[in-house]
């Protein structure tokens, strides 16, 4: 195990990461600088095992205790047990990476993925996706089969496997607690519940659960308590095992909003009342893992739940895949989790996780794109990795990165000439080919819609002028609507002759920077000053779902193939939930509205692409890139494989005790 410390400069473990580079790197790179010292630093009290004394005071640690029944996250009473727990012969430990602090772990309040990555592994939805099949393919989780589905796609009954149980808790006073039928109501309630502020509440909005719209609309009024004990046709439990959905439309693709944690995970009501507003940090689920230390900003400990018994490793691969077919032969119908204990490093900066996986202290990360000439030259794997048994992995993200602009803001925003001349100019200045090739080592393809490919709905062959790279024509729209240079200082001034100035919200990483460098570099091509304010990624969030940012630089991460869910970011009634951009115009919205009734087909792709030739027009937001993932495994992981809609996906993973072996 690794213990906290601080690691000067020149010491082995110094050495050991230069060591590390391949041969032929310049010095430089692993040099002491203040700034390698720094990120040294960083590795060591990210990377630090729970066995160490904790190394930061009680009031850093995460709100509430870590788990019930499980070791508090400070004191010496929770070193003790963690240590003894990864010295227990034969246990298996996976060392992963986050980019930064979850947010919170209670699964209604999850909005980003770094915090959906943790909420996955201790929470159970009803389904799940399939880990090998291609395409996506939704199999049972926590039910008995899949479910019952009306022909009209109104009506849903799902029943659960008798015999599943919660993680420990002390509200539970010692005796087992068994998901029911009403865990699974209650969880879903907890969405439309004013009080919990979920920013997941439009996806189950937009289905339009029979009387679920009323339960909150009674709840609103004169500011009472949500009625949780109110039965509603639209959700309810038909007995303890089985529980129903009745929709007031045909939803044909409703069951993947069971596949996703956030939105239906199982929590135990008793727990939610017993921490109130402390939930976030005291997650109960009936998840593979359980949460046993989170130091923020430092790390974040999961430990098997014993609880857990109702999964084996079940998975179908493809056939044309021999290497898929070999690994369904080894694992099928082991007990999940193999994994006993994933410890993650929360490691902000890029160059510092890096060099970790270089020294072997991460088993498996993606690798950030300024390390992809280093790791996959060509596109090949790196002789001096291929030489350790380190694995490759590449597949397309369902992602989209792209610029966001507040509709309400007084000067990018509105629907006037004026305003969606001045977004377009900014769309066609961004120098997106660029931006791939020099930052994303060409891992991308430009965007020309907010859907990701592989989602449905999303039309392939759309292409448009309006994200083309054009600098000329950027300026001489900016001039047609009176976006011009007054004074001569060589930035251009509003239509009324007051400053224009770009307020961008943006992050504070050496990537974020290399990104705001062109983007800065663009702007001032076209004669475009922008001042950036740097915050954190959690009050990033919470900014721009509040509409308190004027621009920002975003990406959009899909949990699901139904692309309803990337045109819903520019859905008028999601503004404050999805809709960060805060665009409302009726024609997308009832093109919206119209292709979420449709099974997927040529007539629901050709309503979509009017929608997002809409959206191209008024630009509330500028498609830029949909990203490639490359990821590096150890040689001891075994049975990684990129799944873009299965967060937790170490539940599925093993740890060989040979390099190489698997």
């Amino acid at each position: 195990m690794l213990r906290a410390r601080t690691v000067p400069a020149g010491s082995t473990r110094d050495r050991r990461h230069a060591q590390a580079l391949a041969p032929g790197h310049r010095a430089r790179a692993v040099s002491a600088s203040p700034t390698r010292r720094r990120a040294l630093r960083a590795i060591g009290a990210a990377l630090a095992g729970a066995a160490a004394p904790a190394a930061a005071p009680a009031a850093a640690q995460a709100p509430g205790p870590a788990n019930a029944g499980n070791v508090a996250n400070d004191g010496n009473a929770a070193d003790a047990a963690n240590a003894a727990i990864a010295r227990a012969p034969g246990s298996k430990v996976l060392r992963l990476v986050l980019p930064n602090n979850p947010v919170g772990l209670d699964p209604a309040g999850v909005a980003d993925t770094t915090s959906a990555s943790v909420v996955d592994a201790l929470f159970d939805a009803p389904l799940r996706y399939d880990y090998l099949a291609q395409p996506a393919q939704l199999r049972p989780n926590t039910l008995a089969e899949m479910p019952e589905v009306s022909a009209d796609f109104t009506r849903f009954v799902f029943r659960l496997q008798p015999g599943i149980h919660f993680a420990d808790d002390p509200v539970f006073q010692g005796r087992p607690r068994e998901l029911t039928a009403a865990d699974c109501v209650y969880s879903v309630k907890r969405l439309f519940d004013p009080k919990v502020r979920s920013p997941n509440l439009f996806q189950f909005e937009a289905v339009r659960l029979l009387g679920m719209d009323a339960l909150r609309r009674d709840a609103l009024a004169g500011d009472r308590p949500f009625d949780y004990d109110r039965e509603v046709p639209g959700l309810r439990a038909l007995d303890r095992y089985r529980f129903e959905v009745r929709t007031q439309q045909p939803v044909p693709r409703l069951l993947h909003l069971f596949a996703n944690v956030s939105l239906s995970g199982a929590v135990a009501r008793e727990v939610v009342q017993a921490q109130g507003t402390d939930i976030a940090g005291h997650p109960v689920g009936t998840g593979p893992y359980r949460l046993v230390q989170w130091v923020r900003n430092q790390r974040l400990v999961l430990e098997r739940n014993p609880k857990h018994r109702h999964r084996v490793w079940d998975e179908t691969p493809d056939p044309s895949r021999p290497e898929d077919v070999a690994l369904a032969a080894r694992l099928r119908g082991r007990s999940l989790p193999m994994i006993d204990r994933v410890e993650f490093a929360i490691i902000e900066e890029t160059q510092p996780r890096w060099l970790a996986f270089l020294a072997g202290d991460l088993d498996l990360m993606a690798i950030p794109f300024q390390f992809q000439t280093q790791a996959v030259p060509g596109g090949r794997l790196a002789p001096y990795l291929a030489a350790r048994g380190v694995q490759l992995h590449r597949a397309p993200l369902a992602q989209t990165m792209y610029l966001q602009f507040n509709m309400d803001d007084p000067l990018v925003g509105g629907y006037a000439p004026q305003q969606v001349a001045l977004r377009r100019a900014i769309a066609l200045g961004y120098d997106t080919p660029r931006m791939i090739e020099i930052l994303l080592n060409g891992q991308a393809v430009q965007a020309h819609s907010i859907l990701a490919p592989g989602l449905s709905g999303r039309d392939d062959a759309l292409r448009s002028d309006a994200v083309r790279y054009d600098p000329a024509r950027a300026r001489a729209l900016l001039d047609l609507y009176g976006w011009v240079d007054r004074d001569g200082d060589g930035w251009r001034e509003r239509p009324d002759g007051q400053p224009l100035v770009l307020e961008v919200g943006t992050g504070s990483t050496q990537s974020v920077r290399q990104i705001n460098e062109l983007w800065q570099r663009d702007m001032r091509a076209i004669g475009l000053r922008m001042r950036f304010d740097i915050k954190d990624s959690g009050e990033l969030i919470k900014l721009s779902r509040n509409g308190r940012l004027m621009l920002r630089q975003t990406a959009w991460n899909a949990p699901t193939p139904d692309g309803t869910y990337f045109s819903g970011v520019l859905y008028g009634p999601n503004s404050g939930q999805s809709n960060h951009a805060r665009f409302k115009l009726p024609a997308f919205d009832a093109l919206h509205e119209r292709q979420a009734l449709m099974p997927d087909g040529p007539e629901r792709t050709a309503v979509m692409r009017e929608a997002m030739r809409l959206s191209l027009a008024y630009m509330p937001i500028v498609p830029l890139m949909h990203s490639v993932g490359v990821w590096l495994a150890q040689p001891r992981v075994v049975g990684y494989r990129p799944h873009v809609f299965t967060r937790a996906f170490f539940r599925y993973l093993d740890l060989d005790p040979e390099p190489g072996a698997g």
